[in-house]
Parts: structure tokens; C-alpha cells; sequence
């Protein structure tokens, strides 16, 4: 199995110096059921690639594989499997063991430049993807990362044999430092793999969290990395989700790598300001998920009564955590409610409120169920205001990992293009006696308009007041 770390940093040798192996040598290290070779197949002041290849065992790993593992597998597993062949958990301890030095971003002759994002191409040959191809975007793109994953045939002389599970994933990035990008990568190789080579405890949390600081709390997938690192174990899984909730409020970050927020975040903000722009104090978040937009409100002094309503237990839970309400004071816990409620049902404690969000939440509703949605909010709960965001479909063409018929997420049941949008919007006004004002969300493209779309609603007896 071989993994190829590339970059065209000038002068491009010192990726020597980043990870404390020289150009010129090649080196071996034993492992316990193998042995690891680094060498640089070419080094120049204009690219500089280094390898690392990892050579196991058979025997070796035929007589360990499996103990003190807690899963059941086939008797001949130790002897009949993929393991020596790809790239697998036995690559991340190859690396922690080969390039511990450029894996925490320490480099005595090169300081700062450990700790610059440098242009970086990486490649993970062989790398088993226990999914669809599209996981390997998934996981890696909102890391800052352009993916390429080429699917290798199981053999090339028998298409009958169908398509391998096993793919040569190339990952380039600019805006990553050396370190940031082996932590992700040591991370994500398992998550895709789904068969580590040890036993999963405690251990295995701590390392999660360690290794993802900085980054897991915000990935959109990481409770989908959460529970495929950690051997779909529940208890530790929770214990993780947990601490990533704990841990989003701790300024562990430095300031001399200072991460660029989150398309999401960016939304949030933004919603956030919308929100007070219209003078609002009590605000009703529905769908509110896992209490981010909750969070930002709570800690505006405009905002006396907000209310977070969503139809999953565990996602209410996660909030609690987020806001700290077990432990918050009397005025806090008046001020913040949290409700368990299906957005497509009357709901009378829904009414009453300022402004209702839905933020990123109607795609997810299926078609025929979304006029039930509409008169629960418009209708019958009947806020001053209503905010909504959804994606921009047309804003998809300028993913390159998304075809012309693919939609940005697996559970999105529509999405609507700007014209659709603006007319589901006057559809609303008309048949509810709102107004509306369109707004662009985050990063806008010339010809494909905004990343994400919004449109504030207003009652239309309270535009002529503020007139």
C-alpha cells in the first residue's frame, strides 16, 4: 500500500524538513507486522514528492488479525482478506509512527512553515470506500480539499467481476498546512475503511477528538465520522458527539492559524443579523437542529424569548448541551425553551412569536408534505416575520463533484433554482398576505447566483405599521 505526499512549495525540498526525512535516503522502519519505507521518488527546488510504503506481513498478520477485536468475523478472515493490500488503519500507524513529527506540526528547522498551509497533493492508493463514491467528497471537500477519486477494477481481464470497492484517491489543497492535512487524512482513511485493526475503546475517543480539533466540530458529516471511527460503538459514539458539543464554545484555536468560518457559520451570522434588523425580541427557530442559530441569538442582548423546535429528540439534546442549560441561570433557562414538534402540525405553543426561521430546512421536506408545512407556519402559528434559506440549485454547477441532476445532499428531497424560489415565495404573499424581500446568502457566482437563497416574509398589516 503507498501513499505519495507531493508539493510544488518553493523551494520544494524543504518537505525534507517538514517531515524530518531526507531527500536523499531512503529509510526503513519496522512495524509490528511489517516494516514502513520512506523514500522520495523525485526531489527537486520545483516538486518534491515524498512516499511512504508499507509492506506487511502475511504470517504475521494472519496470526493477529482479529484479537482482541470486538466484532465477529469469518473463520478465514486472518488468513483470506484485503488487509496487506490497501490502505487501510495500518497505514495511519504507519504514519504516527514514520511522520509523527510533520503529523503535530513540529519542525525544528522549518517552524513557521510547519504551521503555513503550503500547495499540497496528496495521494491514497487502494483506499477502500465502504459507500458510494460520492462519501469520498463528502468527507474530504469541506476539509478545503479538490478530490479525485478513480475506482480500481477488480480485474481488469474479468469486467464480469463487477466494480471494486477500492478507489485511488488524489486530494490537492492550498490552504492547508502539512500537518492539517495528515490529521484529516489519518482520520478520515478508517472512516471510509470501516475495519480498524484494533480493539475500539476510550482510547479511540480521546484520539478522535485530538486529531479533529479544529475542524470535526464544524464538518457536516461528523457524527457520519463520529460513529464510523469509532466501530458504530453507541456509547462511545455519544461520548464523542458530546464533547465536540462541549468543546464548540472552548477557544482551543491559536491565532496564528486562524480558521476562514464555515460556509455555514457565515449563514448563521448573516440569518442572525437579518433577524435583528427587523426589531424582533421573541424568535421562533424551527428545525433548529443541533442549537447552533440558538446559540448565536442567546447571546444577543435584543433577543428575550427564543424557542428551538425540532422533531428530533437527539438533536434537542445536542442543543441543550450546546447552549449549557442544565447548568444556566434561572433567567437564562426562562429565556431559551426547547420544544419536540413536527413543523408540518398545528402546534398552538408555536404561536406568538416575532420571527420564524427555517433555515436550510424546507429541502428537506418532501414536495407533497410541504403545504402542510406552509399553513402550520404562515397560517397558524402566523409570526410578524418569517426567514427562510434553502439552496440555490443553479449555485451547483460550480461544484465540480456534483453532475447537472445531483443535489448537494443525500436527505434533500428538492432544490429549488432562483425563479422557482422567487415564485414559491410570491405564492406564499399571495395566499397568506405576506410580503417578501429576497436575500442573498454567502458567496455569490456571476452567472449562478448565490450559494445559498433567502426570503424574508413580513404580515403585511405590519409592513403598513412600520410605514
Amino acid at each position: 500500500m503507498l501513499v505519495t505526499i507531493s508539493t510544488t512549495h518553493q523551494p520544494a525540498t524543504d518537505l525534507g524538513y517538514l517531515l524530518h526525512k531526507h531527500p536523499n535516503r531512503a529509510q526503513t522502519f519496522e512495524l509490528s507486522r511489517g516494516r514502513a519505507h520512506l523514500f522520495y521518488p523525485e526531489a527537486s527546488d520545483e516538486l518534491c514528492t515524498a512516499a511512504l510504503l508499507l509492506e506487511l506481513d502475511p504470517i504475521a498478520l494472519s496470526r493477529g488479525l482479529g484479537r482482541g477485536r470486538q466484532e465477529r468475523t469469518f473463520a478465514l478472515k486472518p488468513y483470506v482478506n484485503d488487509r496487506p493490500y490497501v490502505t487501510s488503519s495500518f497505514v495511519c500507524a504507519a504514519i504516527s509512527r514514520v511522520l509523527g513529527s510533520a503529523l503535530n506540526g513540529q519542525s525544528r528547522e522549518r517552524p513557521t512553515l510547519a504551521t503555513r498551509p503550503i500547495p499540497l497533493e496528496i495521494t491514497l492508493h487502494a483506499l477502500p470506500c465502504r459507500g458510494a463514491r460520492e462519501l469520498v467528497h463528502r468527507l474530504f471537500e469541506p476539509l478545503g480539499f479538490h478530490v479525485e477519486a478513480d475506482r480500481a477494477a477488480l480485474d481488469e481481464t474479468r469486467p464480469d467481476w463487477g466494480e471494486s470497492p477500492y478507489y485511488n484517491i488524489t486530494l490537492r489543497s492550498e490552504a492547508l498546512s502539512l500537518a492539517q492535512a495528515l490529521t484529516r487524512i489519518y482520520v478520515l482513511i478508517p472512516v471510509l475503511d470501516g475495519d480498524k485493526h484494533y480493539y475500539i475503546g476510550q482510547d479511540e475517543v480521546e484520539k478522535l477528538l485530538q486529531k479533529g480539533e479544529g475542524w470535526l466540530d464544524e464538518h457536516p458529516e461528523r457524527e457520519l465520522i463520529a460513529t464510523r471511527y469509532l466501530g458504530r460503538r453507541r456509547a462511545l459514539v455519544r461520548a464523542a458527539m458530546d464533547a465536540i458539543v462541549e468543546d464548540d464554545e472552548s477557544p482551543t484555536r491559536t491565532s496564528t492559524d486562524p480558521p476562514a468560518p464555515s460556509i455555514h457559520a457565515r449563514r448563521l451570522e448573516q440569518a442572525r443579523d437579518v433577524i435583528a434588523s427587523t426589531g424582533a425580541s421573541s424568535v421562533l427557530d424551527l428545525g433548529c437542529g443541533e442549537g447552533k442559530l440558538l446559540r448565536l441569538l442567546s447571546n444577543h442582548s435584543q433577543f428575550s424569548k427564543i424557542t428551538g423546535v425540532d422533531v428530533s429528540p437527539r438533536c434537542l439534546e445536542i442543543a441543550a448541551k450546546r447552549l449549557k442549560l442544565e447548568h444556566a441561570s434561572e433567567r437564562k433557562r426562562q429565556k431559551i425553551t426547547l420544544l419536540q414538534s413536527s413543523l408540518v402540525y398545528r402546534d398552538e405553543r408555536l404561536t406568538g412569536y416575532d420571527v420564524a426561521t427555517l433555515i436550510e430546512v424546507i429541502e428537506h421536506v418532501d414536495p407533497s408534505r410541504l403545504g402542510a408545512l406552509e399553513r402550520a407556519v404562515f397560517e397558524f402559528a402566523r409570526p410578524r416575520h418569517v426567514l427562510v434559506t434553502t439552496p440555490n440549485r443553479e449555485y451547483n454547477a460550480t461544484f465540480e463533484q456534483l453532475s447537472a441532476t445531483e443535489m448537494r445532499h443525500r436527505d434533500h428531497r428538492f432544490e429549488f433554482d432562483r425563479a422557482e424560489f422567487s415564485a414559491w415565495a410570491a405564492s406564499i404573499c399571495e395566499r397568506h398576505d405576506y410580503t417578501s424581500e429576497l436575500i442573498d446568502f454567502g458567496d455569490t457566482d456571476p452567472e449562478h447566483g448565490p450559494i445559498t437563497q433567502g426570503v424574508l416574509f413580513t404580515q403585511r398589516e405590519q409592513r403598513e405599521v412600520n410605514r
